[in-house]
């Protein structure tokens, strides 16, 4: 059987992204077009459909890594900080955007929160393990996987 584990991040996410905008759970918030994904980002986001393809990295992340809570995401989605001279430093990535993408995902019924974080449903693996197994048959190099 197929996993997440199986494919490449890239492409399972693109894919997954692709569904999302046919998912009435799944929207961008009205703000989503003027935001920066974190203060270490010195602009918005070119990608018009950035908030599907960080949902769906979200989702991926939380499959992987759960329980899993925000501020560990935060620091996934976190970055270097340019200062100009001065050295970089890390800063973390927006958790308005990540704890956003959690609730459409528990409202559309693929991630819950349990004791520790937020985990995948049985609905959610079977979501993305289906798609991993689609991706596999597409694509006859991905066998190496």
């Amino acid at each position: 059987m197929t996993t997440v584990f199986d494919v490449p991040a890239e492409v399972l996410i693109d894919t997954v992204a692709e569904e999302f905008k046919n998912n009435d759970k799944i929207n961008p918030p009205e703000w989503a077009d003027f935001v920066k994904t974190g203060v270490h980002k010195e602009r918005k986001p070119e990608n018009p459909d950035w908030w599907f393809v960080r949902a769906a990295s979200i989702f991926r992340r939380v499959y992987m890594d759960g329980p899993v809570g925000v501020m560990s995401l935060r620091t996934y989605y976190g970055g270097k900080k340019d200062r100009g001279v001065r050295p970089e430093v890390f800063k973390k990535g927006s958790g308005a955007i990540i704890r956003g993408a959690l609730h459409q995902l528990e409202d559309a019924g693929f991630v819950e929160k349990v004791e520790g974080g937020r985990v995948v449903t049985p609905a959610g693996r079977s979501y993305l393990d289906k798609i991993s197994g689609k991706i596999i048959e597409d694509i006859p190099e991905l066998e190496k996987y």
